[in-house]
């Protein structure tokens, strides 16, 4: 009688091949073509149970989507400077700076499409003379462009006169791109004087946007960091502020929306924000 070898497998199972004869022309197992082993003695392939430890990667946006938000957009007063909203309602307005850029800005309009979230993007006048297109998609889904400056430069070094050129030239960009005009400024690095406020307020009608929660990613700490630090700051009436000049930022943006989604934040554009201020 011929011993069987016993197989042990690493799920546990045991299965008993048959032992190789040692009679002249038998040609033992062999390799099958699908790279199962096969054999004289026996045909059958081995079949291996259900990976049951395997887990599928986890999807961020599971059918999460901002509704749609029919609100009013012109507002009016006399304040030049913002940084929120209203408190008492469960809005934010999620904006980024320093773009278009040619392949993050693109990529997160996707993204934001697919949530149906409305962003505030304050481009550079510069990068929207080099990506007209990209300015024209953000117009065409419904986000709202706000003025950036047309050269990034730290406005409080600037004449008066210089100052009126950055945003002059920005919203001649702006419109020459999308044929819509920029109704509210956001100044490099958060830096603009007291006068200079009123100044682009009286010349332009723009008021000064600044912001309630920074995440600090033009320091590029990683996506978790932007995340978790946009999550912990987040509040009703929040102006949220992060770049589309960064790739990880973009990275940051998925899981981002759908943790504000899923605690039952709204996303709306800074005008809807400053509309809805306005009527309180």
């Amino acid at each position: 009688m011929k011993r069987r070898k016993i197989l042990t497998l690493s799920s546990g199972t045991l299965i008993a091949l048959p032992a190789c004869s040692s009679k002249k022309g038998d040609e033992g197992s062999k390799v099958g073509k699908h790279g199962a082993s096969s054999s004289r003695f026996g045909n059958q392939p081995v079949r291996l149970g259900a990976n049951t430890q395997y887990r599928p990667p986890a999807y961020v946006n599971k059918g999460l989507r901002n509704p749609n938000m029919n609100l009013p957009t012109q507002f009016s007063g006399k304040s030049v400077t913002h940084s929120r909203g209203l408190s008492n309602q469960p809005y934010v307005a999620m904006t980024f700076d320093d773009g278009p850029h040619p392949k993050n800005t693109p990529r997160l309009l996707d993204i934001l499409r697919t949530r149906n979230i409305k962003a505030t993007f304050y481009v550079i006048g510069s990068n929207v003379d080099r990506y007209p297109h990209i300015v024209r998609r953000i117009v065409a889904e419904g986000h709202e462009i706000g003025n950036h400056t047309y050269t990034h430069r730290k406005l409080t070094a600037l004449s008066n006169s210089e100052l009126r050129s950055e945003m002059r030239r920005t919203e001649d960009a702006i419109v020459r791109a999308a044929a819509v005009k920029p109704r509210t400024m956001r100044p490099p690095y958060g830096a603009l004087l007291q006068r200079q406020r009123s100044l682009v307020f009286s010349d332009f009608t723009y008021p000064t946007i600044m912001w309630s929660v920074d995440p600090n990613d033009w320091k590029r700490p990683g996506p978790s960091v932007v995340r978790s630090r946009i999550l912990r700051g987040a509040h009703n009436g929040a102006i949220i502020l992060a770049h589309d000049l960064h790739a990880p930022t973009i990275d940051a943006m998925p899981g981002t929306f759908d943790d504000l989604l899923s605690k039952g934040y709204q996303f709306i554009t800074v005008s809807q924000l400053l509309a809805l201020k306005g009527q309180a």
